[in-house]
């Protein structure tokens, strides 16, 4: 054999391995995405916001001053927000308080191997303007239904930009039923007594195994 060809088929061979390599890393970034189910998506969960807003521009600079949180999000971990759909926990056995510990809530504590720990981050993220009567709107792409959703938001009072969230800062203000599976749940609730900035805090039990999501929205309730 040629020297040439000798280092063609080498040239070859580490093209392959190089495509092997990105189908790989492609495969892995958007494994969560197929298996995983959904999100609340108004008001919108941070990661889904930080993927509405900049998953077709994610790279911008210009995301470090318009919505810092979210570049923060960005350069912790992209697959927190492509994978937005994914943030939860197995077989919890419904005591969260004691498996999500005060500081990690919005990460679902540290989930995944750490991937979503940027939604624990205390800043000045987007908040969606709602009253105090508001709904919440969960999208699931895969249709599984749900057990039962609660609903916690932050007492008046408590203050999302400098403080971390802890079980203690919340009050629960809806315990639903049980739903069909469905790609979109939508439920009504009322939150009175709060003005300003704050965190509407959304357990989803996930109705065909025991998987429970945790999702933090960030809001200003308008009066």
């Amino acid at each position: 054999m040629s020297s040439h060809t000798h280092a063609r088929m080498s040239f070859a061979a580490r093209l392959a391995a190089i495509g092997s390599a990105v189908l790989l890393l492609l495969a892995g970034l958007f494994t969560g995405t197929a298996s995983a189910h959904g999100s609340v998506i108004d008001p919108g969960s941070r990661n889904y916001g930080c993927h509405d807003r900049w998953g077709t521009d994610h790279l911008n600079p210009e995301m470090a001053t318009e919505d810092p949180m979210c570049w923060q999000a960005w350069q912790d971990n992209p697959n927190a927000m492509w994978n937005w759909n994914g943030l939860y926990r197995e077989n919890v056995g419904g005591n969260h308080q004691a498996a999500i510990p005060d500081g990690q809530l919005c990460s679902g504590g540290q989930t995944e191997g750490g991937r979503y720990n940027s939604m624990d981050a205390v800043g000045d993220w987007k908040a969606t303007d709602i009253a105090n009567d508001f709904s919440v709107h969960l999208y699931d792409q895969a249709s599984h239904g749900a057990d039962y959703f609660q609903v916690y938001v932050t007492e008046q009072g408590f203050d999302p930009t400098s403080q971390s969230l802890g079980w203690g800062d919340l009050e629960l203000v809806e315990e639903t039923g049980s739903y069909a599976p469905a790609t979109d749940i939508t439920f009504d609730v009322s939150a009175p007594g709060r003005t300003g900035r704050h965190i509407v805090y959304t357990i989803w039990q996930a109705s065909h195994m025991d998987q429970s999501y945790y999702i933090c929205s960030d809001v200003n309730f308008t009066g």
